[in-house]
C-alpha cells in the first residue's frame, strides 16, 4: 500500500485534534445534561441543576464550534469519505443534529420560561437531547470504525449504525460523557465552594468511571472478531495511547476520591483524549477500514494545504479565544455582579440627562384672550339674569296671592 502524502495525514491529524476538542468540551456539556436528566424531582433536584447551570451556561454555544469545524475538515479534506459517511450515516447524523437543535432549544428556554409546566417542559427537552445526541454520534463513529460503511452506499444502510459494535459504542460515548461531565462539575463546584454538591457529583464520577470502564471492554471483544485489523493494531502500534487513556482515568478517580481537585481536569481529558488519540491511530491508513485509505479518499494537495492554513489560522486566533473565555469562566468572572457605586451614579446621570424637562406655559394669544373674555362675560350676564329673576318673584308672591284669592260671600238671613 502507498503511503499517503504528508499533507493528508497532517489534516487527519487536524480532524482528529477537533473530535478530540469536542469530546472533551462538549461532552462536559451533554455530561451536565445527563446528570440533569438523572437529578430527581424538582424539589430534590434543585441544587444540582443549578450546579450544573453554573458550569455549562457560560461555554455551552462556544463548544459546538469544534463539531462544525470538523464536518468542514472532513468534507472539504476527505470528500469521498463524507459522501460515503453522509449517505449511509444519514439517519444517525441527523438524529444527532436534531438533539443538538432541541437542546439548545430546551437549554434556553428553561431560563426564561415563567409558567412552571413550560419550565419542566424545557428542562426535560435539554436533558432528554443530552442523552440522545451523545448516543447517536457514538454510533456514527462506531459504524465507521466497524467497517460497515461502503464506500459507494445508495442510501441510509441501517445494519451499519445498528451493529453491535456502533450500539455499543453509543452507549460508550454516553457514559464517557457522564464521566467527564461529573469530574468537571466537581472542580467547578469545588471552586465555588460547595462542599455538598462535590461529594454528590464525586459518587457519580466514580460509579460512570467504572461503568465506561466496563462498556470499553465489552467493546474491545466484540471489535475483536468485527474488525480485527482495527483490534489488532490497538494492542499493536496503538497500545502505548491505550494505556495511557486507563492509566489517565484511573489517576481521575484516585483525585476524585482523595478530592484532589488540582490536576483533576487535566487527567479526565488526557484519558478522553488518548482514546481517541489511539483509534485513529489503529485505523491508519484507512478512513473506512477495508474500503478507502487515507491516500485515495484525500483531497487535492492544493486543498489541503489550504485547509492546514485554516487549522494554523484557527490555533492563533480561535484557541487564544476560548482559552480566555475558559479562564473567565473558571474565575467566576461571567457570573452577574451587582454594578459599582461609581457605574450606578454614571447611569444616574444619564437618565437624568436623557429625561426631558417640563415645558414652561406658553403665553395667551390675542385670540385666546378675546374668547376667554366673552366666556366670563356671558357668564355674569346669566348670572345677573337669574339673580334679578329670583328677586321679583319674591317681591310679587304676596299680591299676587291676594289678586287671585276667590270673594266671600255671607250665608242667607231670614229676610232675604
Amino acid at each position: 500500500m502507498v503511503s499517503p502524502s504528508p499533507e493528508a495525514v497532517a489534516t487527519a491529524v487536524v480532524l482528529f485534534a477537533a473530535m478530540a476538542a469536542y469530546a472533551v468540551f462538549a461532552g462536559a456539556d451533554f455530561g451536565g445534561g445527563i446528570w440533569d436528566l438523572l437529578a430527581g424531582g424538582a424539589e430534590r433536584g434543585a441544587e444540582p441543576r443549578a450546579a450544573v447551570d453554573a458550569s455549562v451556561t457560560p461555554v455551552w454555544e462556544g463548544n459546538q464550534v469544534w463539531i462544525v469545524y470538523g464536518f468542514v475538515i472532513v468534507w472539504t479534506g476527505f470528500p469521498a469519505a463524507f459522501a460515503a459517511v453522509m449517505t449511509a450515516l444519514f439517519a444517525p447524523l441527523c438524529l444527532s443534529l436534531l438533539g443538538l437543535f432541541f437542546r439548545g432549544i430546551g437549554f434556553s428556554f428553561r431560563h426564561e420560561a415563567e409558567r412552571p409546566a413550560m419550565k419542566r417542559l424545557s428542562g426535560a427537552l435539554f436533558a432528554a437531547s443530552s442523552l440522545v445526541t451523545p448516543f447517536f454520534l457514538g454510533t456514527v463513529i462506531g459504524a465507521v470504525a466497524d467497517g460497515g460503511v461502503p464506500v459507494r452506499p445508495t442510501g441510509n444502510v441501517l445494519a451499519a449504525w445498528t451493529s453491535p459494535v456502533a450500539l455499543v459504542t453509543g452507549f460508550l460515548f454516553v457514559a464517557a460523557c457522564a464521566y467527564i461531565g461529573a469530574v468537571y462539575l466537581v472542580g467547578d463546584c469545588d471552586r465555588r465552594g460547595e462542599p455538598d454538591m462535590v461529594r454528590y457529583f464525586s459518587r457519580r464520577a466514580v460509579v460512570s468511571g467504572l461503568v465506561t470502564g466496563v462498556i470499553a471492554a465489552v467493546n474491545l471483544a466484540l471489535m475483536r472478531t468485527s474488525t480485527p485489523y482495527v483490534f489488532h493494531r490497538l494492542f499493536g502500534p496503538a497500545l502505548p495511547l491505550v494505556v495511557l487513556s486507563v492509566a489517565a482515568g484511573a489517576a481521575a478517580l484516585v483525585l476524585v476520591l482523595a478530592r484532589r481537585t488540582v490536576l483533576l481536569r487535566v487527567t479526565a481529558a488526557l484519558a478522553v483524549v488518548s482514546v481517541i488519540g489511539a483509534w485513529g491511530w489503529a485505523q491508519y491508513p484507512w478512513l473506512l477500514p477495508g474500503v478507502l485509505d487515507l491516500r485515495t479518499g484525500s483531497a487535492p494537495r492544493a486543498a489541503l494545504l489550504a485547509e492546514l492554513v485554516v487549522a494554523a489560522l484557527a490555533v492563533l486566533l480561535v484557541v487564544p479565544s476560548f482559552s480566555y473565555l475558559y479562564w473567565l469562566q473558571q474565575h467566576s468572572r461571567l457570573q452577574e455582579s451587582p454594578p459599582s457605586e461609581g457605574l450606578r451614579q454614571a447611569v444616574e446621570a444619564q437618565q437624568r440627562a436623557e429625561t426631558p424637562a417640563p415645558a414652561a406655559p406658553r403665553p395667551a394669544g390675542r385670540g385666546e384672550r378675546f374668547a376667554a373674555g366673552a366666556v366670563l362675560a356671558a357668564a355674569a350676564v346669566r348670572l345677573a339674569v337669574e339673580t334679578l329673576t329670583r328677586r321679583r318673584a319674591r317681591a310679587g308672591g304676596p299680591r299676587a296671592r291676594r289678586t287671585s284669592a276667590p270673594p266671600r260671600t255671607r250665608p242667607p238671613g231670614n229676610g232675604e
